[in-house]
């Protein structure tokens, strides 16, 4: 074990454990050591501490840690040469690996085993074809990122690196109610914004505080994962509402919370209409239910702007509005967003501190810079452009491959495409799309009930235009019926 691994408590506890009081300290400080080594916890080759340190660890004078050295080195346990220090020479020939410790059964709750029998949500470490929902990262401004992040240690270092408000950082809070405001008529001040790591952990601390076991919660049928999982976590009962080229279909009554993704369903793309946002805010009032609004990309709508958030026609305080960062800058930088109306803030504030407490500060001062010096903007209006020029080649080739076993689903923005298969041929297309390296992720795995659709969800945002075409000609050899 190189010094460099060392740890005074590894040296504490190997001498008192191998502790003879009846010796001398020298005879006591090589017992360990001997016994060490031929136990091959010290094996050949690992470096012990420096005499000094060793002395200070064991509490005893440096004199008796040189003598224990000489003596383990006159018997060849160990070899010194100055400049190298001191090192174990000898390998233990009798050395076997400990007996592995028998592993105790994982007894879950119903509920944790129905979250992991969903299989988690889990998003690419790399982008490649057709992984989705990444944005590309190679066109991030990662020099403007960096500039910003050195100025925001040297002015305030300190103050960053201490605990933050669990609301999150007061300047960032600002800037997301102006930007809100003027991109997606969103109703609300900074003191309704509380910042989060993300959208997941969102719908969790809204799980939390809002559902009991065995509340209705009407949710998307296709619709997000990890929404399911959230609601489920806390006992809730799921009611799977169709959607169709308006979007959701509105229940006949109010849940106790109706999640759903109205200004780019996910996964479809569909665009909830205005008297179907209109028909759930009244019955929201109505039955006293709540409505989640997960905007997760509406900045990326590519035929016309983005429409404005359901929140902003809400006049009872019955909508929750979320976003995150991960998609319009990076997902690393672990940073999201809940509207809340007034009533909800203190609430979710504090069950915010039994969970992590607060976003990393240094994150949410330079994301805050970023958005006030123009630089989100800008990059918004570039991305836009990139992913609309990204989506159209997509559409095109997919269109000139000839494969009319495929149907893309229409819709007008996004980081991925959604497309139909033939019903049944989703499993074995997808394994011969996995043969030829290209990640099709599936659209059937979105369907609570029966009424599954094979399909594909084909993220495009994080590939170059060669990257589209290499993997669309891939996708051209595939055979449904084989």
């Amino acid at each position: 074990m190189p010094e460099s691994q060392t740890t005074p408590a590894l040296w504490i506890n190997l001498f008192q454990s191998h502790d003879q009081p009846g010796l001398p300290l020298r005879e006591r400080v090589c017992a360990a050591l001997r016994g060490a080594i031929r136990r091959g916890e010290l094996g050949q080759g690992a470096r012990l501490p420096a005499t000094r340190v060793l002395a200070a660890d064991l509490a005893i004078s440096r004199v008796t840690a040189e003598a224990a050295y000489a003596q383990l080195e006159a018997e060849g346990y160990v070899t010194r040469r100055v400049g190298h220090g001191t090192v174990v020479s000898i390998a233990s020939p009798g050395w076997q690996a400990p007996a592995r410790v028998a592993q105790a059964a994982a007894t879950l709750s119903r509920r944790g085993a129905a979250i992991v029998g969903t299989g988690g949500c889990r998003d690419p470490l790399v982008p490649r074809a057709f992984c989705a929902g990444s944005p590309d990262l190679r066109a991030f401004p990662v020099e403007t990122w960096r500039q910003i992040t050195a100025r925001q240690l040297r002015s305030q270092g300190e103050a960053l690196m201490g605990y933050g408000d669990p609301q999150g950082y007061a300047p960032l809070r600002e800037a997301i109610a102006g930007y809100l405001a003027q991109s997606r008529g969103v109703r609300c001040d900074a003191g309704q914004v509380v910042v989060l790591t993300s959208s997941q952990q969102a719908l969790q601390l809204l799980a939390m505080l809002l559902l009991d076991p065995g509340d209705a919660v009407h949710i998307e049928e296709p619709g997000y994962v990890g929404a399911r999982n959230a609601f489920a976590s806390a006992g809730a009962r799921l009611l799977p509402a169709a959607v169709d080229a308006e979007g959701m279909a509105v229940p006949a009554r109010a849940a106790r919370l109706t999640y759903l993704t109205p200004s780019h369903q996910y996964p479809t793309g569909a665009t909830l209409g205005l008297a179907r946002r209109l028909a759930l805010l009244e019955a929201a009032q109505r039955d006293g239910g709540w409505i989640v609004e997960d905007d997760y990309d509406s900045e990326f709508r590519y035929d016309a702007r983005p429409l404005p958030a359901m929140q902003g026609l809400d006049r009872h305080g019955r909508v929750i509005y979320l976003g995150t960062f991960s998609k319009v800058l990076f997902p690393s930088l672990r940073l999201a967003y809940a509207v809340l109306p007034p009533a909800l803030v203190e609430p979710a504030v504090k069950a915010r501190t039994v969970m992590d407490g607060h976003s990393a500060q240094l994150a949410q001062a330079v994301t805050a810079e970023f958005i006030a010096h123009g630089h989100f903007a800008r990059h918004l209006r570039q991305m836009r452009l990139l992913y609309a020029s990204r989506r159209a080649l997509l559409l095109e080739r997919l269109g000139a491959a000839g494969m009319d076993w495929m149907t893309p689903l229409p819709g007008a923005g996004g980081l991925q495409l959604a497309v139909r298969l033939p019903a049944g041929s989703e499993a074995a297309l997808t394994r011969q799309a996995a043969a030829r390296g290209i990640a099709t992720p599936s659209l059937s795995a979105l369907y609570m009930g029966e009424r599954r659709q094979d399909g594909w969800l084909l993220g495009f945002a994080a590939l170059q235009n060669e990257e589209i075409i290499g993997a669309v000609e891939a996708l051209a050899a595939l055979r449904p019926d084989a």
